[in-house]
């Protein structure tokens, strides 16, 4: 659990271990007994050793090429909040954002810049597009809504906790989910608080908050309490709440069951979670229709029926969208740190902690295709237009891709 590892460190050491609590000294509680964390560096035997290595790449006899189509820089190559900005594509643009707080957009044919906006910031959730708006988040909390056309600043605003997903624009209503368990809804055009949404989150959490799902009359959306909820666009009031996981054992690490961002299709809402199931629910009333154990740091992507799901052990699996039945299970990036799927036409696509992309078959799961992209690996999600797949490497560099039959 590498990543897991690392997840919580940021946690502790980026909220200041704010969850742990404090006394009313303020002095930090510490945790005991089963607890407790020891921090000394334990040796490995040789065995040990070989399991936490990333799996080998095997031998492909490719079927597919991956060909680049163009390069940027982004700008910034901090690793904090490396992987909660995540390219957004809309209407023949691509958006993309770095921690340092560049924001900029690019044509999806050509690569050419329309606008870039250094907001001397640091951001750390985005990017949301929609409207007339490009929205990104920050670690303070507040919500920077860009002009579309521009790039000029059109407003911003304080919210509770910092913001680790992208804003979502619909219509006339911008929604923004915070760390510390609430969603809000934002006027597009002021910014103005027009609702806003609570529940208690646990004492450890994931890094990371989902995006929520919004529809003209819902947000459905998911959260640390392993609660997935939809809200009235229009009021923020609850419609329908879903259990999706439930914390087992003894310690708070045992008991994270942070629920993913949700996606939808053909009137069900999907969701996976971390250490908890995943599932498929009624999206007019909440109802699950299905749910199996699983567990998943990240979101499916789901096309034609079928669910793509990267698990914790960076398995790739396709699921059955009317059941959760899994049709094909791949093994080969067993710990390569896997970002979420993507699926492009007629193959679903992943990156790796190495700097790999690589093009799966939706029929088989079998390896189509590969490419490396960047030496110090990939952790961002991607982004595709349907055609082309955007890939934001740890190094800040946004680069386009075609799969091309060979």
């Amino acid at each position: 659990m590498i990543r897991l590892f690392g997840i919580l460190c940021c946690v502790l050491l980026l909220n200041g271990c704010s969850g742990l609590g404090t006394d009313d000294t303020g002095e930090g509680n510490q945790l005991e007994g089963d607890e407790a964390v020891n921090t000394e560096e334990l040796p490995l035997d040789d065995e040990e050793k070989v399991d936490l290595e990333p799996k080998e790449l095997l031998d492909i006899d490719a079927t597919v090429k991956i060909k680049k189509v163009w390069r940027n820089s982004v700008g910034g190559t901090d690793d904090v909040y490396q992987e909660t900005l995540r390219p957004a594509v809309a209407d023949g643009m691509v958006y993309a954002a770095s921690n340092k707080g560049r924001v900029s957009a690019w044509s999806v044919e050509t690569g050419d810049r329309l606008w870039r906006r250094d907001l001397d910031l640091s951001l750390s959730g985005g990017v949301g597009v929609g409207g007339n708006l490009v929205a990104v988040g920050t670690p303070k909390g507040e919500v920077i809504a860009l002009d579309r056309a521009t790039g000029e600043e059109r407003w911003r605003v304080a919210l509770s906790s910092e913001i680790l997903s992208a804003p979502v624009v619909q219509d006339d209503l911008l929604v923004a989910q915070t760390q510390d368990g609430k969603v809000y809804g934002l006027s597009v055009s002021s910014g103005e608080e027009l609702w806003r949404y609570t529940v208690e989150v646990p004492v450890l959490t994931l890094r990371g908050t989902a995006t929520p799902l919004v529809t003209k009359r819902m947000v459905i959306t998911g959260f640390a309490n392993g609660k997935l909820v939809a809200l009235n666009t229009e009021t923020g009031a609850l419609i329908w709440e879903a259990k999706l996981a439930t914390g087992e054992g003894k310690t708070e690490l045992e008991k994270m069951i942070d629920v993913n961002s949700p996606v939808m299709g053909n009137e069900v809402v999907y969701a996976t979670s971390y250490q908890g199931r995943a599932g498929g629910f009624s999206r007019g009333t909440g109802r699950e229709l299905w749910a199996q154990k699983s567990s998943s740091f990240f979101p499916p992507a789901y096309a034609r029926g079928r669910l793509f799901v990267v698990d914790t052990e960076d398995q790739v699996l396709r699921l059955r969208s009317s059941g959760g039945r899994a049709e094909w299970t791949n093994t080969d990036f067993l710990r390569r740190k896997l970002t979420p799927p993507v699926v492009v036409g007629t193959h679903v696509l992943v990156a790796d902690g190495e700097g790999y992309l690589h093009a799966l078959s939706q029929v088989d799961g079998s390896v189509a295709g590969r490419v490396k992209v960047d030496g110090d690996g990939v952790a961002i999600a991607m982004a595709t237009d349907g055609e082309i797949i955007f890939v934001q490497d740890n190094d800040s560099d946004l680069t386009a891709y075609r799969i091309i039959d060979k």
